[in-house]
C-alpha cells in the first residue's frame, strides 16, 4: 500500500490495477488499506477495479464530507492518463453527453445532454498507431472514461469490456489530483506502469 500523502485529516494512496475499491470478491483496496495502517477510513471517492493510481481518503466523517463536496461541486482538478491504438475521430477537445446501463454491466454514451458526462482530453502519438491520452473528467461518472475513450473510436489498450485491444492490463490511471483544502493547496501526482517506453 503505497502512501502519496499522510496528513492529519486524510491519507493519499497510490491504488493498484486489478483490485476492486470494495470488498466484493475478498477483501478490497479500503479494507487492505485499513489493516495496513490500523485505523477507519472515509470513502469520498473511487476507482473502477481496473484503473490505477491516486485515491484519497478521510480520517473523519466530518473531512469525508467537505472532501467528498469538493468533488461534487467539481473543485478538484483530477487528471488520468490513457493509452490506446488507431486513429480517434479527434485529436483533443470535449467529450460530452448522457450516458445509460448497455450491456454486460457496461455503459453507453448517448447524443442527449440532460446530466452529462463531460470529459476533456488532449492525446499525442508516442509509436506508430498508439497514443497516449491525458484525460481531464469535469464529472464523475462510473465508468465515465472509459465510454468516453470508446466514443473516440480508440478504446483504452486492454479494456475488453469496451472493445479495446487484449493487453496484461487496462491501460488508465488517476495521475493527478490539485485541490484546496483548510487553506491548503494540494498537487499530488502519481506515474503509471504502462508508459510506452514499458511496453517492451
Amino acid at each position: 500500500m503505497q502512501i502519496l500523502l499522510d496528513n492529519d485529516s486524510f491519507i493519499i494512496f497510490n491504488k493498484p490495477h486489478g483490485i476492486s475499491f470494495h470488498s466484493d470478491d475478498g477483501p478490497g483496496f479500503m479494507a487492505n488499506c485499513e489493516k495496513e495502517i490500523g485505523y477507519k477510513l472515509h470513502s469520498v471517492h473511487r476507482l473502477d477495479k481496473v484503473t490505477s493510481g491516486i485515491i484519497i481518503f478521510a480520517k473523519s466523517n466530518e473531512v469525508a464530507k467537505d472532501l467528498s463536496a469538493l468533488f461534487r461541486d467539481e473543485k478538484i482538478n483530477k487528471t488520468y492518463l490513457a493509452l490506446a491504438y488507431g486513429k480517434p475521430l479527434k485529436k483533443q477537445g470535449t467529450i460530452k453527453g448522457d450516458m445509460e446501463k448497455s450491456r454486460r454491466g457496461s455503459y453507453k454514451l448517448l447524443r442527449s445532454n440532460l446530466n452529462p458526462a463531460i470529459t476533456r482530453f488532449t492525446s499525442e502519438l508516442v509509436e506508430p498507431g498508439l497514443r497516449l491520452y491525458t484525460l481531464h473528467p469535469v464529472t464523475g461518472k462510473t465508468h465515465q472514461l472509459r465510454v468516453a475513450m470508446k466514443s473516440l473510436g480508440t478504446p483504452i489498450l486492454g479494456d475488453k469490456l469496451y472493445g479495446g485491444i487484449e493487453f496484461e492490463r487496462v491501460c488508465l490511471h488517476s495521475h493527478r489530483l490539485e485541490f484546496s483544502f483548510m487553506g491548503e493547496d494540494y498537487s499530488v501526482t502519481s506515474d503509471p506502469d504502462f508508459l510506452p517506453w514499458n511496453l517492451g
